[in-house]
């Protein structure tokens, strides 16, 4: 269990003290140049925000803005373009027939990235959506060549039917989720998003900020990119690590849940605008790492993320509410009551450097006040 879990306040709330001594294996290094040999590869901007900085009262704050991701609005295509490569790659060796189908379960993102590298590789594609993703997001995925098959349940009620459709001889699962005994392809998706932590590193540097962060905020749905993102920060040898902190929807707070127990639970989701991160149970593959390195673990409303999303909008970055997520939990947990008390968790002080992972655009998950889905 947390050294700390509570709610302090009305705010959801897990803390482990020791998490930055915790170290693990890094990313292979190939991945970075696999990405860049990818059409329309480029670096997604580091954006600073002063006002941000002033607001939270630290020294700087940085945006990670992936709104434009080799022309996705999300930073998906990273990890599904790796795994896709690899997979590939693997049955080309092993002499088995292709063409293959490319099967996965998304809330929108991956689904869609799944579905723009079937195309890249020459492959088809079928993805399976759940409830709650709104019909422009599933649109977008058919859009992009995939067959698209919509589920009435929720998320992991999608990732069991597209198992089961992925079963034959001539079909690849490529799901950003892992369990016991479907992990290797999992495990190339999260290296995959180790190209986002490398370029973080490189900007920040050009920034004059080569000592790197002190915080770190990743959004959170089965906990894929927050396991790359302890991957890259816990797997130096010596020096100084940032604190990670991960932020996930209060309707949908299965990491959270885990930590706050000391083991990997199911919860059942509810509705929620951050439809990215609308995720019952967290991967088998990321939960050791979310154990070992997460500092902390927050849990934020559908009206902080709509907050958070229109205060970068004002500063120029557009953020879709899974993506603004990370700014809405560092404000829960930088601000309000017991506020003194986090930031001492985390180690910040007036000089700090908070790095906010944007995770999508807009345009990823589209969302409005109707049903119009």
């Amino acid at each position: 269990m947390s050294e700390n879990a509570s709610s302090l306040g009305a705010l959801p709330w897990s803390v482990r003290p020791g998490a930055r001594t915790w170290r693990c294996a890094p990313a292979p290094a190939e991945v970075r140049d696999f990405h860049a040999a990818l059409p329309g590869y480029t670096p997604t901007p580091l954006t600073e925000l002063p006002p941000l900085a002033a607001e939270l009262r630290v020294g700087r704050v940085f945006v990670k803005d992936e709104s434009c991701r080799l022309g996705l609005p999300a930073f998906k295509a990273l990890g599904a373009s790796w795994a896709v490569h690899r997979a590939l790659a693997e049955r080309a060796t092993s002499g088995e027939p292709g063409p293959v189908t490319l099967v996965t379960a998304t809330d929108g993102n991956h689904g869609r990235a799944v579905a723009r590298m079937a195309r890249l590789f020459g492959q088809r594609a079928h993805v399976f959506v759940p409830r709650g993703v709104h019909r422009r997001a599933v649109a977008a995925i058919a859009a992009e060549g995939a067959r698209v098959t919509e589920v009435p349940g929720p998320y992991d009620e999608a990732v069991r039917l597209a198992a089961e459709a992925a079963a034959g001889p001539a079909a690849v699962l490529v799901q950003d989720t892992a369990w016991p005994g479907y992990e290797r392809i999992p495990g190339w998706i999260v290296e995959g998003y180790s190209t986002l932590c490398a370029e973080t590193d490189e900007q920040l540097a050009a920034e004059g900020a080569a000592r790197g962060p002190d915080l770190v905020s990743v959004p959170v749905g089965v906990g894929s990119l927050a396991q790359a993102v302890v991957t890259h920060y816990r797997s130096r040898p010596s020096g100084r690590t940032p604190a990670l902190l991960s932020v996930e929807p209060r309707a949908a707070a299965c990491v959270l849940e885990s930590l706050t127990l000391g083991a990997p639970v199911s919860v059942t989701t509810g509705d929620t605008a951050m439809a990215g991160l609308n995720c019952g149970t967290p991967s088998s593959i990321a939960w050791p790492y979310l154990r070992g390195g997460l500092d902390a673990a927050v849990a934020v409303s559908d009206p902080d993320s709509a907050r958070a999303a229109a205060r970068l909008a004002a500063l120029g970055v557009a953020s879709g509410p899974c993506g603004a997520a990370a700014l809405a939990g560092v404000r829960a947990a930088l601000t309000g009551g017991g506020a003194g008390e986090r930031r001492a968790a985390l180690g910040l002080g007036p000089s700090s450097v908070v790095v906010l992972l944007s995770t999508e655009g807009p345009a990823a998950n589209p969302h409005s006040a109707t049903t119009d889905r």
